[in-house]
C-alpha cells in the first residue's frame, strides 16, 4: 500500500532559542495535524531590541501522511 503526504508551512517563535521555537511549533501543529513525519526549517529570524536578541522565529515546512 502506498501513502500520500501533505506539506504545510508554519511559523513559530520562542523567547529562548531556535530549538525551542521548533519544538513549540511541532507540538502546536501536532494538536490539529495527525501523523507528522518530519519538518524542514526553511527560515530562521531573530527579533532584536536594544541590541539584544529578544525572540527567535522559525518558518518550517511540516510533512504528514494523509489518512
Amino acid at each position: 500500500m502506498s501513502s500520500v503526504a501533505k506539506v504545510i508551512e508554519i511559523t513559530a517563535s520562542s523567547k529562548k532559542s531556535f530549538e525551542d521555537a521548533i519544538r513549540t511549533g511541532i507540538a502546536r501543529a501536532g494538536k490539529t495535524v495527525k501523523g507528522i513525519k518530519g519538518a524542514w526549517v526553511a527560515e530562521q529570524k531573530v527579533v532584536v531590541a536594544k541590541n539584544e536578541v529578544v525572540e527567535w522565529r522559525v518558518t518550517m515546512k511540516v510533512s504528514f501522511v494523509l489518512e
